[in-house]
């Protein structure tokens, strides 16, 4: 089987966790790299090893060698990228937000209707296989119907005023930031696991810091406080937000995203009030699932492929008590995108179940309709 050529668009943090996970993927080969300057593509490829280096997206995605582009710049490059991937006919694997706004991500999504190339979004938390477990109670009505969800995405690494990244950027990040780049994680997990879209929601949210101290230097995301000198700068995006959402099959639910709040990494969370049980999911400790019950003991589904269903097993890589987590939920995710291109490219039906532009471009609608909600201090539509 000959290998399916890749190339990485970005050197920050987004691409070193790709060029990890794609070598944990049979039959891929990092080929190039693209940076916001070659001197810093030219260190990212001798780090990883990967054989060609380049100064500009534009000159990448125009190498031959290259079938499927992985696009993990600042958001404010994502639609420019994902266009020009798209237009050149090459499989597409971008990071999310997909774009800034879902007038642009309508774009993308009218052009990804017309390539025979394979597209999709970095959505990585539905690819765990407690997660995937949870979708076939729900879809099976194991525990009956989806009364109600909540949750939320939170982390504090952004807790002080001192703290600072080019995320706070509106420019660069776009006009949300903690709905934008937690927030879509939880609604696109949340969506998959019920199989339904939310349609309707009322949302509230707060900058915390509304002037912040930004180092005259360059910080890294998730790179913490550093010694620099410093010069105030004015915030625009929300450090906080909670959100009433409602489903169109009538589930409600509300979910809180913070980058605030201290002592919380990366905890992507929800439980979910079925008729007869609630599941109850943790990112930050992933190998449970917890089943609430009122007329029985509680109990906890570990992540065993022994325990778990044929779909939720294949995305369970060791045996039970060996730990997974965050890194092979990613890896799951590049194995069905890659395993989709392979049968694009033998003509093989295609049926991934990673996030589609389309998923994509929905998410983007309702991150429009938050800021339109939160703007309006009413329910919106998320098709308004």
């Amino acid at each position: 089987m000959n290998p399916v050529k890749t190339g990485i668009i970005g050197t920050g943090f987004s691409g070193s966790f790709h060029v990890e996970a794609l070598r944990r993927v049979p039959g891929v080969q990092i080929v190039a790299v693209s940076g916001s300057s070659l001197e810093k593509a030219k260190a990212f490829a001798d780090q990883y090893g990967i054989p060609k280096a380049y100064g500009s997206p534009e000159e990448l995605i125009a190498d031959p060698e290259v079938q499927a582009v992985h696009n993990c710049t600042p958001n404010d490059m994502h639609f420019r990228v994902n266009k020009q991937v798209l237009q050149a006919g090459k499989h597409l694997l971008s990071e999310k937000p997909l774009t800034k706004n879902s007038r642009e991500s309508l774009e993308l999504l009218e052009l990804s209707r017309r390539s025979e190339a394979v597209n999709g979004v970095c959505f990585n938390y539905r690819h765990f296989p407690i997660v995937q477990q949870t979708r076939e109670y729900i879809s099976r009505g194991d525990f009956g119907k989806a009364n109600l969800v909540y949750g939320g995405y939170t982390q504090d690494w952004l807790l002080y005023d001192t703290d600072y990244s080019w995320r706070l950027d509106t420019g660069k990040n776009g006009l949300s930031r903690a709905i934008a780049d937690i927030g879509s994680h939880w609604c696109d997990t949340v969506q998959h696991i019920l199989g339904q879209r939310i349609v309707e929601l009322c949302a509230d949210l707060k900058t915390v810091h509304p002037v912040r101290q930004k180092p005259k230097g360059s910080v890294a995301t998730f790179s913490g406080a550093v010694e620099a000198e410093t010069e105030p700068v004015d915030v625009k995006t929300e450090d906080y937000g909670s959100v009433l959402v409602h489903f169109e099959n009538g589930t409600q639910g509300v979910f809180t995203v913070s980058q605030v709040s201290a002592g919380r990494k990366n905890r992507l969370y929800f439980e979910i009030a079925a008729e007869t049980a609630a599941l109850a999911w943790d990112q930050e400790e992933p190998n449970n699932l917890w089943i609430g019950r009122r007329d029985e003991a509680n109990r906890q589904l570990v992540r065993d492929p022994g325990l778990l269903s044929r779909q939720a097993a294949e995305l369970a890589h060791y045996p039970g008590g060996h730990q997974e987590g965050w890194p092979d939920g990613m890896k799951n995710l590049l194995l069905d995108f890659y395993k989709a291109v392979r049968a694009k490219e033998a003509g093989e039906p295609v049926s991934p179940s990673f996030a589609s532009i389309g998923d994509g471009h929905y998410t983007m609608k309702i991150i429009d309709a938050i800021l339109k909600s939160h703007a309006e201090r009413r329910w919106v539509k998320v098709d308004e």
